[in-house]
């Protein structure tokens, strides 16, 4: 794992991209101030696929779903039960 500072990295951006795509790196740290903020790394490690809608067929939804909304929004609020 490569690390640069963030002057290294804005220099030498088209370098960097290339060596993560060439797969001469998997992944390069940027760090400001010695602190590591970011990370270069191919875009084929990130997750794959659709996460919206994973669960659907997995559980059937009750009618009375939105009975307790009055509820729940007091507990959240700091309100008593009522």
């Amino acid at each position: 794992m490569q690390s640069v500072n963030m002057l290294q990295a804005k220099s030498s951006l088209f370098r960097l991209v290339e060596a993560i795509e060439l797969g001469e790196e998997r992944e390069i740290v940027i760090a400001r101030n010695g602190r590591p903020v970011a990370k270069l790394v191919p875009i084929d490690t990130l997750p794959e696929g659709q996460r919206l809608g994973v669960a659907k067929g997995k559980f059937e939804v009750p009618d009375n779903i939105d009975a307790s909304n009055e509820e729940v929004a007091q507990l959240f609020m700091g309100g008593e039960q009522s």
